[in-house]
């Protein structure tokens, strides 16, 4: 009975232990320190998990609510039209944040310049560059979609309000990540000290410690790329689309929602791609909203990402929202895309 009764309180204590690893706890354990730059860390990760608690519940009630599903009418600084959902998150993080007390400005790819928070100035050290919804044309047929966040530390005084310390390489993130809003809500996050997966739990109200320092297998089965732009990419592209065709062992998944399409990469393995087009060599993607912060985590966790001939984190963007091609995941995978990019075969 005795033994019976230790191996029921080991596994009490580690259940325990799970529930009680909330993410502003793993932030300030990450960092060994309870200084005020890890304390504000911590603060902002919460500030981001309340954004994420939000907005699940927004899409929870999809469907039973009027003003949550379909378009707006409007188009944003991109050309693209907006969702209902697209508007109501992007308030979301500005109001979150506008009670951090730590940011200065958010910068989102629904808005054409910074969200400027006069109160918080004098003392908010940091950026918050997000795209609040991507993927939002799975609003509407339930599926999962995702928000992408980065932070950054504010340089210089931006007196002028053009933001110009932001046109700088990815390598200046200080943390980025995703949420996730699928079967389970998850928040996935790097700080720089690997990557770590938090699973929302209802009954707590808490994203709650899953899995730490994940790793991206070298190689997955799964590429991932919209294959109905296939006449519209430069002649490499179709190539190792045609490569991947001939070759047994090769799957295509594509959601629709680029953060379900790199969660699923980060644990599998395998290879997201975006390229350019014809008529838009720059690619789709935003830099400093999606490729970015994406390419932070994905290096966290030993994997890559590229325009196929410059590593995203090495690119320094020329305007806040500049596009980029994007090719990430595995190593050995990406490195497979860009050798038909640059070799030709």
């Amino acid at each position: 009975m005795a033994q019976v009764s230790e191996t029921l309180d080991l596994s009490t204590d580690k259940a325990l232990d799970r529930d009680c690893t909330t993410l502003s706890r793993h932030v300030l354990q990450q960092l060994h320190s309870f200084g005020p730059d890890a304390q504000d860390l911590s603060a902002l990760m919460n500030r981001i998990a309340l954004a994420g608690k939000l907005i699940a519940r927004r899409f929870s009630r999809a469907g039973l609510m009027e003003d949550v599903l379909g378009f707006t009418g409007e188009v944003n600084v991109q050309g693209e039209s907006v969702k209902k959902m697209d508007i109501y998150a992007n308030e979301v993080f500005i109001s979150v944040f506008k009670q951090s007390g730590l940011v200065c400005r958010l910068a989102s790819e629904e808005m054409e310049k910074p969200y400027y928070i006069p109160e918080n100035c004098p003392i908010g050290r940091y950026t918050l560059l997000y795209d609040p919804i991507d993927g939002s044309s799975n609003t509407d047929i339930n599926l999962s979609l995702g928000s992408i966040f980065s932070i950054r530390q504010q340089e210089g005084t931006d007196l002028d309000g053009e933001a110009k310390d932001l046109l700088t390489n990815g390598r200046k993130q200080l943390a980025a990540g995703y949420i996730l809003y699928g079967p389970s809500t998850m928040l996935v996050y790097s700080i720089g000290k690997g990557v770590h997966f938090f699973t929302l739990d209802p009954s707590l109200g808490e994203f709650i410690l899953t899995e730490e320092n994940v790793k991206i297998p070298d190689h997955g089965a799964v590429y991932s790329v919209n294959e109905g732009n296939f006449w519209q990419w430069d002649e490499q592209y179709r190539e190792y689309i045609r490569y991947v065709h001939r070759t047994e062992g090769y799957t295509a998944r594509y959601s629709g929602a680029m953060v379900s399409d790199i969660h699923r990469t980060l644990v599998q393995g395998g290879v997201f791609l975006y390229p350019g087009t014809l008529q838009k060599p720059e690619g789709k993607l935003r830099l400093l909203y999606e490729s970015a912060p994406l390419a932070f985590l994905i290096e966290q966790a030993g994997g890559r990402a590229t325009t196929g001939t410059v590593d995203i984190l090495d690119v320094v963007p020329k305007q806040l929202h500049q596009r980029t091609p994007l090719i990430i995941g595995s190593k050995q995978d990406v490195a497979k895309v860009e050798s038909f990019i640059q070799n030709g075969h």
